[in-house]
Protein backbone atom coordinates (compact mmCIF):
# COMPACT_ATOMS: atom_id res chain seq x y z
CA UNK A 1 0.00 0.00 0.00
CA UNK A 2 0.89 3.48 -0.78
CA UNK A 3 2.16 5.56 2.38
CA UNK A 4 1.17 8.62 3.93
CA UNK A 5 4.24 11.33 5.07
CA UNK A 6 3.26 14.05 7.16
CA UNK A 7 5.19 17.10 8.06
CA UNK A 8 4.44 19.40 11.08
CA UNK A 9 5.17 20.48 14.33
CA UNK A 10 3.67 18.88 17.32
CA UNK A 11 1.89 20.01 20.46
CA UNK A 12 0.31 19.04 23.17
CA UNK A 13 -3.43 20.23 23.66
CA UNK A 14 -5.06 21.29 26.52
CA UNK A 15 -9.13 21.88 26.31
CA UNK A 16 -10.93 24.14 28.34
CA UNK A 17 -14.75 24.29 28.57
CA UNK A 18 -16.59 26.71 30.69
CA UNK A 19 -12.64 28.13 31.90
CA UNK A 20 -11.68 24.38 33.11
CA UNK A 21 -9.65 22.13 31.69
CA UNK A 22 -11.71 19.37 30.04
CA UNK A 23 -9.17 17.15 28.12
CA UNK A 24 -5.38 17.14 27.07
CA UNK A 25 -4.35 15.17 24.20
CA UNK A 26 -1.36 15.33 21.73
CA UNK A 27 -2.06 17.51 18.31
CA UNK A 28 -0.91 19.88 15.91
CA UNK A 29 -2.24 20.06 12.63
CA UNK A 30 -0.54 17.94 10.05
CA UNK A 31 -0.23 15.58 13.67
CA UNK A 32 -3.84 14.98 13.86
CA UNK A 33 -4.32 13.82 10.08
CA UNK A 34 -1.37 11.45 10.62
CA UNK A 35 -3.43 10.00 13.84
CA UNK A 36 -6.67 9.72 11.54
CA UNK A 37 -4.81 7.77 8.69
CA UNK A 38 -2.71 6.20 10.83
CA UNK A 39 -6.04 4.55 12.88
CA UNK A 40 -7.53 3.76 9.44
CA UNK A 41 -4.47 1.02 8.53
CA UNK A 42 -2.56 3.59 6.14
CA UNK A 43 1.17 3.42 6.72
CA UNK A 44 1.81 6.70 7.75
CA UNK A 45 5.60 8.94 8.79
CA UNK A 46 5.82 11.38 10.42
CA UNK A 47 8.50 14.30 10.19
CA UNK A 48 8.60 16.60 13.32
CA UNK A 49 9.96 17.55 16.33
CA UNK A 50 9.60 17.17 20.44
CA UNK A 51 11.02 18.10 23.51
CA UNK A 52 13.18 15.88 25.58
CA UNK A 53 10.57 15.62 28.28
CA UNK A 54 7.42 13.35 29.68
CA UNK A 55 5.49 15.24 27.21
CA UNK A 56 7.41 14.29 24.16
CA UNK A 57 7.33 10.63 25.27
CA UNK A 58 3.90 10.60 25.68
CA UNK A 59 3.21 11.97 21.79
CA UNK A 60 5.87 9.55 20.27
CA UNK A 61 4.22 6.56 22.28
CA UNK A 62 0.62 7.89 21.09
CA UNK A 63 2.09 7.66 17.25
CA UNK A 64 3.04 4.21 17.90
CA UNK A 65 -0.55 2.99 19.58
CA UNK A 66 -1.79 5.01 16.41
CA UNK A 67 -0.04 3.29 13.82
CA UNK A 68 2.28 5.86 13.00
CA UNK A 69 6.04 5.72 12.91
CA UNK A 70 7.58 8.02 15.37
CA UNK A 71 11.41 7.44 13.27
CA UNK A 72 11.13 10.55 11.78
CA UNK A 73 10.45 12.59 15.28
CA UNK A 74 13.55 14.73 16.26
CA UNK A 75 13.83 14.99 20.08
CA UNK A 76 14.96 18.60 20.88
CA UNK A 77 16.78 20.01 23.93
CA UNK A 78 13.88 21.56 24.59
CA UNK A 79 10.31 21.53 26.33
CA UNK A 80 7.78 20.09 23.94
CA UNK A 81 4.94 23.08 22.79
CA UNK A 82 2.00 23.52 24.91
CA UNK A 83 -1.51 24.68 23.15
CA UNK A 84 -4.33 26.01 25.21
CA UNK A 85 -7.46 25.33 23.62
CA UNK A 86 -10.43 27.62 24.57
CA UNK A 87 -14.22 26.31 23.28
CA UNK A 88 -17.04 28.84 23.16
CA UNK A 89 -20.65 28.30 23.30
CA UNK A 90 -20.64 26.56 19.61
CA UNK A 91 -17.52 24.86 21.23
CA UNK A 92 -15.52 26.24 18.62
CA UNK A 93 -11.80 27.02 19.64
CA UNK A 94 -9.22 29.70 20.31
CA UNK A 95 -5.67 29.19 20.94
CA UNK A 96 -2.52 30.23 23.00
CA UNK A 97 0.65 29.02 22.35
CA UNK A 98 3.79 28.50 24.68
CA UNK A 99 6.72 27.16 22.97
CA UNK A 100 10.73 27.39 23.88
CA UNK A 101 12.81 29.24 21.36
CA UNK A 102 15.18 27.23 19.68
CA UNK A 103 18.16 27.47 17.68
CA UNK A 104 19.99 24.88 16.94
CA UNK A 105 17.66 22.25 15.24
CA UNK A 106 19.17 19.11 14.10
CA UNK A 107 18.47 17.82 10.28
CA UNK A 108 15.44 16.36 9.23
CA UNK A 109 15.23 12.82 8.72
CA UNK A 110 12.59 11.67 6.36
CA UNK A 111 11.88 8.06 4.50
CA UNK A 112 12.24 6.75 0.80
CA UNK A 113 9.60 8.59 -1.20
CA UNK A 114 7.70 6.55 -3.98
CA UNK A 115 5.34 7.61 -7.26
CA UNK A 116 2.33 8.14 -5.78
CA UNK A 117 3.37 8.05 -2.29
CA UNK A 118 1.30 10.86 -0.88
CA UNK A 119 2.93 13.88 1.52
CA UNK A 120 0.95 16.32 3.48
CA UNK A 121 2.09 19.83 4.34
CA UNK A 122 0.73 22.95 5.61
CA UNK A 123 0.09 25.63 8.93
CA UNK A 124 3.02 27.74 9.93
CA UNK A 125 4.96 25.15 10.01
CA UNK A 126 5.28 25.17 6.04
CA UNK A 127 6.26 28.38 6.28
CA UNK A 128 8.10 28.96 10.07
CA UNK A 129 11.85 30.47 8.81
CA UNK A 130 13.20 28.69 11.45
CA UNK A 131 12.60 25.28 9.25
CA UNK A 132 11.87 26.41 6.00
CA UNK A 133 15.18 25.68 4.22
CA UNK A 134 14.55 22.10 5.76
CA UNK A 135 10.86 22.07 4.84
CA UNK A 136 11.34 23.33 1.24
CA UNK A 137 14.81 20.88 0.43
CA UNK A 138 12.39 17.56 1.90
CA UNK A 139 9.07 19.01 -0.57
CA UNK A 140 11.59 19.40 -3.25
CA UNK A 141 12.87 15.91 -2.74
CA UNK A 142 8.76 14.53 -2.92
CA UNK A 143 8.66 16.36 -5.70
CA UNK A 144 11.35 14.63 -7.40
CA UNK A 145 9.88 11.40 -6.14
CA UNK A 146 6.69 12.08 -7.98
CA UNK A 147 4.71 11.76 -4.62
CA UNK A 148 0.87 13.75 -4.24
CA UNK A 149 1.71 17.23 -2.25
CA UNK A 150 -1.44 18.22 -1.09
CA UNK A 151 -0.90 21.47 1.00
CA UNK A 152 -3.59 23.06 3.77
CA UNK A 153 -3.15 26.40 4.26
CA UNK A 154 -4.50 26.75 7.75
CA UNK A 155 -2.84 30.36 8.28
CA UNK A 156 -4.18 31.99 11.40
CA UNK A 157 -4.53 35.36 11.95
CA UNK A 158 -2.28 36.11 14.51
CA UNK A 159 0.71 35.12 11.78
CA UNK A 160 -0.51 37.61 9.57
CA UNK A 161 2.72 40.29 11.29
CA UNK A 162 4.98 37.54 9.76
CA UNK A 163 3.54 37.53 5.88
CA UNK A 164 6.12 40.05 4.59
CA UNK A 165 8.76 37.51 5.41
CA UNK A 166 6.71 34.44 4.20
CA UNK A 167 5.02 35.54 1.10
CA UNK A 168 7.60 33.79 -1.12
CA UNK A 169 7.35 30.26 0.96
CA UNK A 170 3.12 30.62 0.58
CA UNK A 171 4.05 31.34 -3.31
CA UNK A 172 6.81 28.04 -3.18
CA UNK A 173 4.13 25.88 -1.54
CA UNK A 174 0.98 26.61 -3.92
CA UNK A 175 3.54 25.64 -7.06
CA UNK A 176 4.68 22.57 -5.10
CA UNK A 177 1.14 21.53 -4.36
CA UNK A 178 -1.06 19.21 -6.40
CA UNK A 179 -3.71 19.98 -4.32
CA UNK A 180 -4.30 23.01 -2.18
CA UNK A 181 -7.08 23.25 0.70
CA UNK A 182 -8.03 26.24 2.59
CA UNK A 183 -11.30 27.82 4.83
CA UNK A 184 -12.33 30.92 3.42
CA UNK A 185 -11.02 32.70 6.30
CA UNK A 186 -7.66 31.59 5.72
CA UNK A 187 -7.76 33.44 2.57
CA UNK A 188 -9.66 36.39 3.53
CA UNK A 189 -6.70 37.11 5.90
CA UNK A 190 -4.17 36.25 3.16
CA UNK A 191 -5.18 38.04 0.60
CA UNK A 192 -8.41 40.16 1.66
CA UNK A 193 -11.06 38.01 -1.28
CA UNK A 194 -13.89 36.44 0.13
CA UNK A 195 -15.08 35.11 -3.25
CA UNK A 196 -13.02 31.48 -3.92
CA UNK A 197 -13.75 31.68 -7.81
CA UNK A 198 -11.39 35.04 -7.79
CA UNK A 199 -8.89 33.06 -5.28
CA UNK A 200 -8.47 29.93 -7.44
CA UNK A 201 -8.45 32.25 -10.72
CA UNK A 202 -6.11 35.29 -9.50
CA UNK A 203 -4.00 33.02 -6.68
CA UNK A 204 -4.10 29.16 -6.78
CA UNK A 205 -4.44 28.46 -10.41
CA UNK A 206 -0.98 29.84 -11.87
CA UNK A 207 0.52 27.52 -9.43
CA UNK A 208 -1.95 24.39 -8.52
CA UNK A 209 -4.40 22.89 -10.65
CA UNK A 210 -6.91 21.45 -7.44
CA UNK A 211 -8.54 23.95 -4.99
CA UNK A 212 -10.67 22.36 -2.24
CA UNK A 213 -12.37 25.88 0.06
CA UNK A 214 -14.17 24.88 2.72
CA UNK A 215 -16.78 27.36 4.66
CA UNK A 216 -17.57 26.09 7.70
CA UNK A 217 -21.26 24.52 8.14
CA UNK A 218 -21.88 26.07 4.38
CA UNK A 219 -21.12 24.39 1.15
CA UNK A 220 -17.32 23.92 0.07
CA UNK A 221 -16.35 24.50 -3.46
CA UNK A 222 -14.03 22.44 -5.59
CA UNK A 223 -12.34 23.63 -8.66
CA UNK A 224 -9.78 22.40 -10.88
CA UNK A 225 -7.88 24.27 -14.05
CA UNK A 226 -10.14 21.88 -16.43
CA UNK A 227 -13.04 23.84 -15.78
CA UNK A 228 -14.39 21.60 -12.90
CA UNK A 229 -16.47 23.21 -10.01
CA UNK A 230 -18.97 22.03 -8.19
CA UNK A 231 -20.08 22.51 -4.48
CA UNK A 232 -20.86 20.10 -1.88
CA UNK A 233 -23.17 21.03 1.08
CA UNK A 234 -22.25 19.46 4.98
CA UNK A 235 -24.39 18.11 7.07
CA UNK A 236 -25.23 19.26 10.45
CA UNK A 237 -23.92 16.85 12.76
CA UNK A 238 -23.94 17.49 16.63
CA UNK A 239 -20.46 19.31 17.57
CA UNK A 240 -18.50 18.21 21.10
CA UNK A 241 -15.66 20.15 19.53
CA UNK A 242 -14.28 21.18 16.22
CA UNK A 243 -10.39 20.88 17.32
CA UNK A 244 -9.20 18.76 14.58
CA UNK A 245 -12.00 19.24 11.83
CA UNK A 246 -10.33 20.53 9.30
CA UNK A 247 -7.47 17.83 10.11
CA UNK A 248 -10.04 15.53 9.88
CA UNK A 249 -11.15 16.32 6.77
CA UNK A 250 -7.16 16.33 4.90
CA UNK A 251 -7.34 12.90 6.13
CA UNK A 252 -10.45 12.06 5.22
CA UNK A 253 -9.55 13.38 1.32
CA UNK A 254 -5.89 11.44 1.56
CA UNK A 255 -7.86 8.43 2.74
CA UNK A 256 -10.25 8.60 -0.43
CA UNK A 257 -6.77 8.81 -2.56
CA UNK A 258 -5.51 6.00 -1.12
CA UNK A 259 -8.93 4.05 -1.43
CA UNK A 260 -9.77 5.09 -5.08
CA UNK A 261 -6.05 4.19 -6.55
CA UNK A 262 -5.56 7.84 -7.18
CA UNK A 263 -2.43 8.48 -8.89
CA UNK A 264 -0.92 12.29 -9.63
CA UNK A 265 -1.12 11.77 -13.09
CA UNK A 266 -4.76 11.46 -13.05
CA UNK A 267 -5.13 14.25 -10.79
CA UNK A 268 -2.93 16.82 -13.21
CA UNK A 269 -5.05 15.46 -16.16
CA UNK A 270 -8.64 16.13 -13.92
CA UNK A 271 -10.22 13.64 -11.91
CA UNK A 272 -13.88 12.72 -13.38
CA UNK A 273 -17.31 14.50 -11.12
CA UNK A 274 -17.88 11.26 -8.98
CA UNK A 275 -14.61 10.80 -7.99
CA UNK A 276 -14.65 14.56 -6.76
CA UNK A 277 -17.60 13.65 -4.91
CA UNK A 278 -16.36 10.58 -3.33
CA UNK A 279 -13.40 12.16 -2.40
CA UNK A 280 -15.38 15.11 -0.57
CA UNK A 281 -17.95 12.04 0.90
CA UNK A 282 -14.78 10.89 2.90
CA UNK A 283 -13.50 14.09 3.70
CA UNK A 284 -16.54 15.36 5.15
CA UNK A 285 -16.96 11.71 6.93
CA UNK A 286 -13.80 11.85 9.10
CA UNK A 287 -14.25 15.94 9.94
CA UNK A 288 -17.81 14.43 11.21
CA UNK A 289 -16.66 11.67 12.74
CA UNK A 290 -13.79 14.25 14.67
CA UNK A 291 -16.34 16.81 15.42
CA UNK A 292 -18.77 14.60 17.79
CA UNK A 293 -15.80 13.31 19.99
CA UNK A 294 -13.82 15.44 22.35
CA UNK A 295 -10.22 14.38 20.35
CA UNK A 296 -8.72 15.77 17.35
CA UNK A 297 -9.29 12.74 14.85
CA UNK A 298 -11.36 10.26 14.10
CA UNK A 299 -12.61 7.71 16.53
CA UNK A 300 -11.35 4.33 16.86
CA UNK A 301 -14.75 3.17 15.94
CA UNK A 302 -15.06 5.06 12.80
CA UNK A 303 -11.23 4.02 11.81
CA UNK A 304 -11.74 0.22 12.67
CA UNK A 305 -14.73 0.61 10.20
CA UNK A 306 -12.62 2.17 7.74
CA UNK A 307 -9.56 0.47 7.54
CA UNK A 308 -8.00 -0.32 4.19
Amino acid sequence: MRKVIGIGETVYDIVFKDGQPAAAVPGGSTFNSMISLGRCGIPADFLSEVGNDRVGTIIRDFMSENGVDPSFVNILPSKTPLSLAFLDAKNDASYTFYRDRVDDRPALRYPEIFPDDIVLFGSFYALNPAVRPQVKAFLEYARSRDAILYYDVNFRPSHLKDLGDIGDAFRENFTFADVVRGSHEDFLTLFGMEDSGAVFREKISPCCGNFICTFGAAPLTVMDLHGFEARYPVDPVETISTIGAGDSFNAGFIYGLVKDGITRNMLLEGLPAEVWADLVYCAQSFSASCCQSSFNYVTPEFADSHRL
